[in-house]
């Protein structure tokens, strides 16, 4: 990448003081100029120097000598910004002649932005959430740019749109390349001229803070980018703080990069969020109560994410995502599972209750925050055991369509890189959509009035996610309405699950523009159209102890589930022994065995017995005993102390790796 050295002369021309007026700021951004400008949908948005930048624009202020009016901006925002009041946010800046580029990942709060798209008046790119943030990243290492599987086989893949979206826009932003033999997509960087982001405190020599904020996001990244193009990185803050009091570990970007701060505490800026002024609960200042929050009334919604939280399990890390699926984060603290799971948000929040609304991003009683790069980098690398999405169009293929509707752009965000790298994916949503009202009589349920509108297309418009990609990958995923649920198979859309009360041909084929493969579908479990908890949590701690012992007598394999249980007594070790009798005596002859040791404990004071129990069963009933569990620790734990008792050691990470050993060694028997 090259760069005009009168980047650095413009940053050297300013005032040796950082604090300026957000008018001095924004006098800085000359025409042409890459701008990226910070923040998570409503939360880290410098509203005070977008809003400046708006206004000097519309002035009769023709700009300082050297650098005229900005105008011809590239304008990047890795999710794109608005505020709740009309016309605000980063609608500020659609206007004729200062925006010749938009890049985003979301357009749903940029409405304004979105028409001159659409009317194609400005260059547009939808780009995935974390290809953008990861983007940034590389930018300020001074790579060409970022390489991701990310986007294969949707309207990011070039040989679709390549993100682009309209007829004006030609640049290719997004290549396909081959590394090793297989495809990635390769995204461009750009100069970067100038950098605005948002923290709370700073000092007079630029260190910033971020202690009332809800995220940290991306700030660091994006003025690194700007700083390491040789452009100026101009910053909005609530407070200045006396150089050299900030505690060096709090600042989360250091004065050295940061050229201009701005101060913007008055009553209508630097809001938290866009739905809240501050939330102590969300800047971690205080841990609030959930067991107050009321339970979801009756509804679609409601029906909709307690089938879709029957898909939860212990021990998981799950990512929600906006609209439909809050509501599994309301299901979840309801039938009181939440505990058991780790709920997480792209924005970079780990744990804790998420937000929603216009404080989606946010969340109380987090565990950690971290940068939004990092979130990504653990989601695109296979972190994620499960997320829950939206459904807003599908195809028989399994494509999904969440980004765009004829001229409505809702944008990707992070859907992309959350449903292509999640081990399993649900989508969530009505099977119709426009005024659909539907009634539950004596827990089944009935179609009172279906919505206008048709979501199971014969092709999606937009491709969001690519059913067949997901396919050819073994990715499991379910699309689940409040009248049925699809499963996902190389053939296409299934028809798994019906609700009680549903036609099959009148409610759910003949309201598709085309026929699933329909073979044995189960009737929906009847607990989700009843006012009760289902007692979610019973069924995710109390398996039924018959239900975990499971013999395969095809492959002579005995299976024991010993997930998520709890052992402090001798009690479940005679238990187990007896269990292990009573099946394999009868056979005449020893089995293979097949253990499962996630989220298992076990008590040191009952060590012994449970090796003793181990060795029992192993000299009188076992030919010998696989074992596996997603947990590092746990393989490295039980491993231990195995080992310690002479007992095979060897544990695999997942049940596909424990039963291809045993079949392994079934076949090389005679």
């Amino acid at each position: 990448m090259a760069f005009s050295p009168s980047l650095m002369a413009r940053a050297r021309t300013r005032a040796t003081d950082k604090i300026v007026s957000a008018r001095e700021a924004v006098r800085l951004i000359r025409s042409g100029d890459t701008v990226i400008i910070g923040g998570f949908l409503s939360i880290g948005f410098p509203d005070v120097i977008v809003r400046e930048l708006a206004e000097f624009y519309e002035s009769k202020d023709e700009g300082s000598a050297t650098f005229g009016k900005p105008s011809n901006l590239t304008i990047i925002s890795a999710a794109g910004m608005a505020h709740p009041f009309k016309g605000g946010g980063m609608n500020r800046l659609a206007q004729p002649g200062l925006i010749k580029r938009f890049i985003s990942s979301h357009f749903v709060l940029t409405p304004a932005l979105q028409q001159l798209i659409v009317g194609n008046q400005i260059e547009g790119y939808n780009l995935p959430l974390g290809a953008i943030c990861h983007l940034f990243r590389d930018i300020a290492a001074g790579k060409p740019g970022h390489a991701s599987r990310i986007g294969l086989g949707t309207f990011v893949d070039p040989r679709q749109d390549g993100g682009k979206l309209n007829a004006r826009t030609t640049e290719e932003l997004v290549e396909l390349i081959s590394i090793g033999g297989e495809d990635y997509l390769f995204f461009k960087a750009v100069p970067v001229n100038v950098a605005i982001i948002r923290g709370t405190t700073a000092d007079a020599e630029g260190n910033i803070s971020m202690e009332r904020e809800a995220l940290t996001i991306d700030v660091l990244s994006v003025a690194m980018a700007a700083h390491n193009c040789g452009g100026i990185v101009i910053a909005q803050v609530e407070r200045i703080a006396e150089a050299g009091t900030l505690n060096p570990r709090q600042v989360k970007v250091p004065g050295a990069i940061v050229d201009c701060i701005v101060v913007a505490n008055g009553d209508d800026c630097h809001w938290q969020t866009f739905g809240s002024r501050y939330t102590p609960a969300y800047a971690a200042e205080v841990r609030v109560p959930t067991a107050s929050v009321e339970p979801m009334p009756m509804s679609v919604r409601k029906i909709i994410a307690r089938r879709a939280a029957m898909e939860l399990r212990t021990n998981s890390v799950v990512n929600l995502g906006v609209g439909m699926p809050e509501g599994v984060a309301a299901i979840a603290n309801e039938e009181k599972i939440a505990d058991l799971m780790t709920l997480t948000a792209e924005s970079g929040v780990i744990g804790g209750v998420p937000a929603g609304g216009l404080s989606f991003g946010a969340a109380s009683n987090a565990q950690a925050v971290i940068d939004i790069g990092y979130q990504f980098d653990f989601y695109d690398g296979g972190g994620l055991d499960i997320c829950f999405l939206g459904l807003a169009q599908a195809d028989r293929q399994g494509n999904l369509n969440v980004s765009k509707f004829g001229p409505k752009l809702a944008g990707a965000g992070g859907f992309i890189n959350i449903s292509q790298n999640a081990t399993k994916a649900v989508f969530c949503g009505t099977f119709t959509a426009g005024n659909l009202d539907v009634s539950i009589v004596g827990d089944k349920l009935q179609i009172e009035r279906d919505g206008s509108e048709q979501k199971f297309v014969e092709e999606v418009e937009h491709r969001t996610f690519s059913g067949p990609y997901a396919a050819q990958a073994g990715k499991e995923v379910l699309y689940i309405t409040e009248r049925c649920v699809f499963r996902l198979s190389t053939e296409g859309l299934e028809l798994i699950e019906v609700a009680p009360g549903i036609d099959i041909q009148r409610d759910i084929v003949g309201k598709m523009a085309f026929a699933p493969i329909v073979r044995q579908p189960r009737s929906m479990d009847p607990r989700i159209f009843r006012d009760e908890p289902m007692g979610l949590r019973e069924d995710m701690l109390r398996l039924p102890f018959d239900a975990r012992f499971k013999y395969d007598e095809e492959h002579n394999t005995l299976f024991i589930n010993l997930s998520d249980l709890h052992i402090n007594t001798p009690d479940f070790l005679l238990r187990m022994v007896e269990k292990v009798k009573s099946l394999v005596q009868p056979l005449g002859h020893k089995v293979y065995c097949v253990a499962n040791y996630d989220g298992f404990e076990l008590d040191r004071a009952v060590e012994d017995a449970y090796l003793d129990t181990v060795k029992e069963m192993t000299g009188n009933y076992l030919l010998g005993v696989t074992r596996f569990t997603t947990s590092a620790f746990m393989r490295a734990k039980l491993g231990e102390t195995l080992a310690k008792r002479g007992v095979a050691a060897h544990i695999f990470e997942s049940e596909e790796e424990a039963t291809g050993a045993v079949r392994a060694t079934l076949k090389r028997e005679p």
